[in-house]
């Protein structure tokens, strides 16, 4: 991986690899990818290794803006046509029927597929590199499987070392920060005569900003629902335990933890007075945009202060912070009960 090259020709390295088959770790708006061809199977089975991803987890196929969509499926409904008008390139994902010469590897051994067409100019740049821009990049977040998605270069590098010293992953590109910080909004596109539109996974683009479009309201998702990425109960987790702690019993759960000599990190999105004796504070933004733009990296911060856990105020229950709040309660779903634990309750 020669980081000296200028970022085009580091683009134009990637899209190589990718064609070799190679893992190629890259920038979207969203969060950063680890991607492969779409359409090699091994390649995307690699992906899987990589991660340590359960071979049934579904991945998204990134498409270049001029792609023809319908190349990946097998019926493009109106509905989903409007979606894509509105808001490709853009933190959005579509689930609909995959075409039947695209492999399963991508959807998990499901008759769907996701698809979405990133706004990042660095992964535009990929895309369109690759395959003279009519290929698809199979690509989950650039994490071990479970664990917070990656918002900046290193942050991927940290994840994988011996990926990258062994040449598994050929390259990974350096776009800076993600400017959403939370992963792609999911829509179930593919049975609209009978579920309708279906929100599979909150994020950047609200379901209030989907009912504008489509001219109804989006459902909650059901049990025949397509499996979509980061839709586990269990998901985008630090390995220090994280709890959630409303506003007004946040300090009180402080004190007590520092007694029972705990070591204690605190992520808070209101003003608070930073407490003596903390392994590490950090105040995130009372906007919910900018509150997920920090929320990754801020996470991966505080794992790395040798905390017994972090504590995250609770967020505000309006329809605003329904993405974060998502990536929260998924971040501390393993954790359940450790705090309690903590303060011998």
């Amino acid at each position: 991986m020669n980081f000296s090259l200028q970022i085009s020709e580091q683009i134009q390295v990637a899209a190589i690899a990718l064609e070799h088959g190679a893992l190629v770790g890259f920038p979207t708006e969203t969060v950063y990818g680890l991607g492969a061809d779409a359409e090699n199977i091994e390649a995307v089975a690699n992906i899987y290794r990589a991660k340590g991803r359960p071979s049934n987890h579904p991945v998204i196929v990134h498409i270049a803006p001029e792609a023809d969509i319908h190349y990946w499926v097998k019926d493009l409904p109106a509905a989903a046509q409007h979606l894509i008008d509105a808001f490709w390139p853009g933190p959005l994902t579509l689930i609909l029927k995959r075409a039947e010469h695209i492999p399963d590897a991508v959807s998990g051994g499901q008759d769907s597929i996701g698809v979405r067409c990133p706004s990042h100019p660095v992964a535009q740049q990929l895309l369109r590199a690759f395959k003279g821009g009519k290929g698809g990049v199979a690509a989950p977040s650039a994490n071990k499987f479970g664990h917070v998605s990656p918002t900046k270069a290193e942050h991927v590098l940290e994840e994988f070392p011996e990926e990258v010293a062994s040449g598994m992953i050929a390259s990974v590109l350096d776009g800076g920060q993600s400017d959403v910080g939370i992963e792609s909004t999911i829509v179930d596109m593919s049975r609209l005569d009978t579920h309708g539109p279906v929100l599979l996974r909150p994020g950047h683009i609200t379901a209030m900003q989907l009912q504008q479009v489509l001219g109804v309201a989006v459902n909650a998702p059901d049990q025949a629902a397509p499996r979509a990425s980061g839709t586990l109960e269990a998901h985008y987790a630090p390995r220090t335990p994280v709890a959630l702690v409303a506003v007004d019993q946040l300090e009180a759960t402080v004190q007590q933890l520092l007694a029972a000599k705990k070591r204690v990190a605190v992520m808070a999105y209101e003003a608070h007075r930073e407490t003596a004796g903390l392994q590490a504070w950090r105040q995130l933004n009372n906007d919910p945009v900018a509150y997920a733009h920090d929320l990754y990296a801020d996470l991966r911060e505080l794992d790395h202060v040798d905390a017994n856990i972090i504590l995250v105020e609770a967020l505000p229950t309006t329809r605003e912070w329904q993405g974060v709040a998502d990536r929260l309660r998924r971040a501390a779903f393993d954790s359940q009960g450790v705090l309690q634990a903590m303060l011998g309750i």
